[in-house]
């Protein structure tokens, strides 16, 4: 059986990625793997995947194949506090008519979702 252990993005700046997502996700560094072209951020309350910033100089894809989404309760306070931490919003042309996704990009311009739980 497989297990998700962690999550890799690219970022051009590995330290400024790793704040970024360390307070929008209450992660902290992993020490055995803190470096300024590799960062493993972890769940500081208990067990879950980990997040790994790895030094990228290759362009962020408009429409990328593969993304995080982000689930929340309050949809609209998270995206406000996430933009707060330097998340930008994307001008993003495939929406559907009613989404239940609003799509951001972190400092590094990689997109995200932020998944709204009581849509609907």
């Amino acid at each position: 059986m497989l297990n998700i252990g962690t999550i890799v993005l690219g970022a051009a700046d590995v330290r400024r990625a790793a704040d970024f997502w360390s307070r929008a996700l209450g992660y902290v560094p992993r020490e055995s793997e803190t470096k300024d072209d590799w960062i493993v951020l972890e769940p500081a309350d208990g067990p879950g995947p980990a997040l790994a910033l790895d030094l990228s100089d290759v362009p962020v894809q408009e429409h990328p194949r593969v993304h995080l989404d982000l689930y929340a309760e309050d949809q609209a306070g998270e995206v406000e506090r996430l933009v707060s931490l330097g998340a930008e919003r994307v001008d993003w042309d495939l929406y559907p008519d009613d989404p239940d996704f609003v799509v951001l990009a972190d400092t590094e311009g990689n997109r995200f979702c932020v998944i709204d739980l009581n849509h609907g």
